[in-house]
């Protein structure tokens, strides 16, 4: 039987020929890839000429192609359409890339050739991408023990091994708790609820085989609006349990031992390497280059938003008590209290607004931001297979019609895909002896799907999700470098939200709404005053949404920056949010089991890159402003810096667009933390 994953795809733009690939070929197809990975790496060692950048720094990004593309397919699947048997084969796929990728760093030979070339190398014949590459492969090598002893190296090899599979499954509890836990409803229970959200609600009780009834369930279409509208107090507290409590009840899917397992050894791999802490480790090679330099960054940001908040959260009490007669403001009643104090002060809802998003329109609105700032075009092909029948695909195009990328769309739940939103790349951009190899950039979201009655209406806040996770895959499409280790979001991971977070932007500016909001049945445009209450609206109760963010970084912070000295999960946590913390403990629930974007993800030591690129990306849109939303020359300026990948170091970048360095109050000014100065 021939295996599709080790022949080259015979598809339109060599895209992943999805259809043809089972479950069976991804272990066969990845050890013939290692071994074939391996032997480029050997044929790089057996050679008898001296090491040149050419030879052995070229020659080694090239190697592993094969690895890399099928290893890319799978753990995409494993987050967008997984099954039990995906998840037991991810369970022998990592420990052996693991392995693969420390043969290759662990190789002594291949080391000395690499340490040669970045000794010897003059670099004066080098441009500033072949020299980042040669750093960066140098430090690859460094950063993963190929200067310790054998024994050291062992016990390394071990370690990777250990994270490997811990990181695994700490994510699939995570999607098995919120996959198991189902309420089965009568509408009289979810009084408040929008027709939209009691829509979904029953036909999903209908599928799962409860005809009458409205299911209600963990994902975010189904949590959030329970959230928000649901007038059944104890309701809104049983899910908020729930959904805080993921892999936290000391059952079959608690992730507490993972979660110090990951943190143990984490450190001891630090330690091993030489550095202080994992944080050390991670941020050697961020903007901000120290844990200090993190810790003092959250510090400034508490000092502003814990202030407000604390007064945000006084209000919404008072609030609350005079609406309702509630003495005590618990979590549960947060984004239920939120939301009826904003309709009042902004006479403005999701309900008032969801009828002029509806998704097609939504995503041909970002197509067209896209198109006036880059001159880019977006064309659905129906004839590049897809691994659900969800996705939608589409080729895009420069402004001269030629290729520059296929991009893959997939924006509704189920239960094979993981929780959230991101942006994830089937093949990376390079140059190759053939050409420009144009890449495949997929965006995955987790939106409410359309009922029998209505098409798929978006909340705002989903509108910023799918703008955000388009300036991710904007970063991906646009790239234009040599090499794919640097090229598209292979940049500092605190640099890698400034692509994603500017995007939000321009949702709030009228000239962009005016492109795609429109009432789904009679076309009008969203109401100028709607647009002005949009941006009146976006600072309110942003004291306690930064302070949230600074909890979390944090939290993310305390578990990798050295071992923390309390004994467990729960007591790290408590002690970590007491000085964020605008409500009580709740014994019941944990924040780290089901924080997947540090113990399953890239973001350990790195969720404060959020906050950090928010900076970046206010500093960064008050120049559009200045100059015009769609001006050109900021546009192509702004191109440049997200073709450029991790070519050069962020802030040269940067300031190469801006003019100067980023302004650290341009975040405070748009939150509405301080006032504007003049």
């Amino acid at each position: 039987m021939t295996n599709p994953l080790l022949k080259d795809f015979n598809t339109p733009f060599g895209t992943a020929p999805f259809e043809e690939i089972k479950t069976e070929h991804f272990l066969p197809a990845l050890k013939e890839a290692i071994k074939e990975g391996l032997a480029e790496v050997q044929a790089i060692c057996d050679q008898t000429v001296a090491p040149n950048f050419s030879n052995t720094i070229i020659a080694l990004e090239e190697a592993g192609e094969r690895v890399s593309r099928i290893a890319e397919i799978f753990f995409n699947l494993n987050s967008a359409e997984t099954n039990e048997e995906i998840q037991m084969l991810a369970r022998d796929f990592s420990p052996l890339l693991s392995e693969y990728r420390n043969d290759i760093l662990l190789n002594p030979v291949l080391f000395d050739r690499v340490k040669r070339v970045y000794q010897e190398a003059d670099r004066g014949l080098l441009d500033h991408e072949d020299q980042m590459l040669l750093d960066k492969t140098y430090r690859s090598f460094e950063r993963n023990g190929a200067k310790l002893d054998a024994k050291a190296q062992k016990r390394l090899r071990e370690i990777d091994q250990q994270l490997a599979q811990q990181s695994l499954q700490f994510g699939e509890n995570v999607l098995a708790e919120t996959n198991r836990f189902e309420l089965f409803l009568d509408k009289e229970e979810l009084a408040g609820l929008p027709d939209y959200a009691l829509e979904a609600a029953a036909e999903e009780a209908q599928a799962k085989g409860q005809e009458g009834k409205y299911f209600i369930g963990l994902q975010a279409p189904s949590y959030i609006p329970v959230m928000t509208y649901a007038q059944n107090r104890d309701l809104r507290k049983k899910l908020q349990l729930a959904f805080g409590s993921k892999a936290f009840k000391g059952d079959e899917y608690d992730n507490q031992e993972s979660v110090l397992r990951i943190v143990k050894l984490r450190q001891e791999r630090a330690e091993l390497l030489a550095y202080k802490s994992h944080a050390d480790y991670i941020l050697s090679e961020r903007m901000a280059r120290s844990p200090q330099e993190v810790n003092d960054f959250l510090a400034k940001l508490q000092e502003v938003a814990l202030p407000a908040a604390q007064s945000e959260l006084r209000e919404l009490e008072a609030y609350a008590k005079q609406k309702d007669g509630i003495d005590k403001l618990e979590r549960w009643d947060l984004n239920y209290y939120q939301e009826k104090l904003k309709q009042e002060r902004f006479e403005i809802d999701d309900n008032k607004l969801k009828p002029y998003f509806e998704i097609n329109r939504v995503i041909e609105g970002a197509f067209a931001v896209a198109n006036k700032l880059y001159g880019i075009r977006f064309e659905e092909r129906t004839d590049i297979q897809k691994y659900h029948p969800d996705v939608v695909t589409y080729e895009v195009k420069n402004a001269d019609d030629s290729h520059l990328a296929i991009f893959y769309a997939d924006f509704f739940p189920r239960e094979g895909k993981r929780n959230g939103a991101w942006m994830t790349s089937y093949r990376s951009q390079k140059l190759t002896k053939e050409g420009d190899q144009r890449p495949h950039v997929s965006i995955v979201c987790n939106f409410t799907k359309p009922g029998k009655s209505t098409p798929s209406l978006l909340t705002f806040n989903e509108v910023l999700t799918l703008f955000h996770e388009f300036g991710h895959s904007l970063h991906g499409i646009l790239a234009q470098g040599k090499y794919a280790s640097l090229s598209g979001t292979n940049v500092y991971w605190d640099f890698v939200e400034l692509p994603s977070q500017i995007m939000e932007n321009w949702c709030y500016e009228k000239e962009c709404l005016d492109l795609f909001a429109h009432h789904f049945e009679n076309g009008s445009a969203l109401p100028e005053e709607w647009v002005h209450k949009l941006k009146e609206s976006a600072t309110f109760m942003e004291g306690y949404a930064t302070i949230r963010q600074v909890g979390f970084a944090k939290l993310d912070m305390a578990w990798h920056n050295g071992l923390p000295e309390l004994d467990t999960v729960a007591e790290v946590e408590e002690a970590v949010f007491a000085e964020t913390a605008l409500f009580p403990a709740q014994d019941e629930t944990n924040m780290s089991c089901s924080f997947s974007h540090i113990f399953q993800g890239g973001y350990s030591a790195g969720y404060y890159s959020y906050k950090w690129a928010e900076v970046l990306d206010a500093d960064a849109f008050e120049l559009f402003k200045e100059k015009g939303l769609f001006d050109t020359e900021t546009a192509q300026k702004f191109r440049s810096l997200l073709a450029s990948g991790g070519s050069e170091h962020p802030a040269v970048l940067y300031k190469r667009f801006r003019g100067k360095d980023p302004d650290p109050e341009a975040l405070l000014r748009r939150a509405g933390l301080i006032e504007l100065h003049g």
